[in-house]
């Protein structure tokens, strides 16, 4: 039998906003758990943006509402001290009586950063935090990259061969990974606010960029095409979902195709700027070679999703070299998958 202690429920509050994933960007994801005398008596998360927050859905998830002024809020993240789309949940906390409140990790966003703590102190909750902090804060990197360095999230994800090249000569590369590895990735971009590839994916692969073999949102796509050289009838450019393309040329938006100029210096620097102000927190860079490099080259990625299959080209173009080491391994039947975090 597990032992219950302030691990375990901050554990449950972890899975329990681990439900949020995809959903409830460019917020956080945060789980709640209602402790009274060693029982969890109610349970809530993050479910959607614009939704309730967790402490809100834990709180009303609870039967006998006169438990709640000698039960313990466990969260994963500080409670809110601001009105944003919802009331602030320090507030809720404090009119419901809690006797202790224990957090994950504190908030960052300048908004609340300590100020949830401060208001439930001064209204003479209990408090306590740092409980699971280190996987509290993993579970929300990509809301703290975007709050603390002003741009998204960048996950690098390739498919190389087993000899190292990420596509043939002609840039052919498919399939190198297999269904399962593919259904994975269908996955991921449900999970992530946009996904990116370079002129040459779009012009050979012809991409979609869609969530075919997942349930799930859609991403936002992005396409690099400086010198406006992609022909219009791929299916990047089909309006089926928001697209953006970064050129040097023009601005123009049709429907929900939008193409933005920048300057030729510091491009990708530019364009990450762009994606923050529109509220982009994370970026899933799917190639190809050239366009991974030049993330790699500038430092400007956070993690890396790399997939080895036993396939062999011979020759062809290389795949990137990553620097650091995989801080993950699996087997995806027969592929292998390495994760890797920069820093």
């Amino acid at each position: 039998m597990p032992i219950m202690d302030d691990s375990y429920f901050m554990q449950r509050a972890l899975e329990l906003a681990e439900f949020g994933r995809g959903l409830v960007s460019p917020n956080p994801m945060v789980g709640c758990v209602i402790v009274c005398d060693g029982q969890i008596i109610g349970e809530g998360w993050h479910q959607h943006y614009g939704g309730p927050h967790a402490e809100v859905n834990a709180i009303k998830a609870v039967v006998n509402q006169e438990l709640l002024s000698r039960s313990t809020c466990y969260v994963t993240l500080e409670p809110c001290s601001h009105l944003g789309q919802t009331p602030p949940c320090a507030d809720l906390l404090i009119e419901k009586g809690l006797s202790k409140v224990v957090i994950g990790c504190l908030d960052s966003n300048p908004l609340v950063g300590g100020k949830g703590v401060a208001k439930l102190k001064s209204a003479g909750i209990e408090m306590q935090q740092g409980v699971l902090e280190a996987d509290c804060q993993r579970l929300n990197r990509t809301f703290f990259t975007f709050i603390e360095k002003k741009r998204p999230y960048i996950i690098l994800k390739w498919a190389q061969t087993n000899d190292g090249f990420i596509a043939r000569d002609n840039y052919d590369s498919k399939w190198i990974s297999n269904i399962e590895s593919r259904t994975l990735v269908h996955q991921w971009r449900a999970e992530e606010d946009a996904i990116l590839v370079g002129k040459n994916t779009a012009k050979y692969d012809n991409p979609t960029l869609n969530v075919r073999l997942w349930e799930g949102k859609n991403p936002l796509r992005i396409v690099l095409d400086k010198g406006l050289e992609l022909e219009s009838t791929l299916n990047l450019f089909d309006q089926s979902q928001d697209t953006l393309v970064y050129n040097t040329l023009k601005d123009a938006r049709v429907k929900n195709l939008e193409h933005v100029m920048l300057r030729k210096e510091n491009f990708l620097e530019t364009m990450l700027a762009d994606l923050y102000k529109r509220k982009v927190q994370s970026l899933l860079v799917e190639g190809g070679a050239a366009v991974l490099k030049s993330f790699m080259n500038l430092g400007l990625w956070d993690e890396a999703r790399v997939f080895t299959s036993k396939k062999e080209f011979g020759k062809g173009i290389k795949a990137p070299v990553i620097r650091v080491m995989s801080e993950q391994v699996k087997e995806i039947n027969g592929d292998e998958l390495k994760i890797y975090y920069n820093g």
